[in-house]
């Protein structure tokens, strides 16, 4: 159902997430601030959805030990060896055969 949520919804569930995980390690907020290396104010706007920067984001995450979250964010790149193979340009219509000059005529 994520596919279906506003930027506002989405920003909400993120908070609501995180402030259960926070509870569930019986962490109070200054606490995980602390750990996370961000401010306390920067981590309220977050649980509550006000929105916080990416940074903010990655340090709470990584400090509540959920980097698998992270994940999709930022997922492995895979090249597959079939892209790697150069491409040609355009077919091109193959040439009839020209009309040798005879020595002497003029054209």
């Amino acid at each position: 159902m994520i596919n279906v949520l506003n930027v506002e919804e989405l920003t909400q569930t993120v908070g609501d997430n995180i402030r259960a995980l926070r509870l569930q390690k019986n962490l109070t907020q200054e606490a995980l601030a602390a750990q996370a290396g961000v401010s306390l104010s920067a981590l309220r706007h977050l649980e509550s959805g006000q929105g916080a920067n990416l940074t903010t984001l990655i340090r709470v995450v990584r400090a509540l030990d959920r980097q698998e979250w992270l994940q999709a964010l930022a997922p492995q790149i895979t090249i597959n060896p079939l892209h790697m193979t150069p491409t040609r340009g355009a077919r091109q219509r193959a040439r009839g055969r020209r009309k040798q000059r005879t020595h002497g005529q003029a054209s």
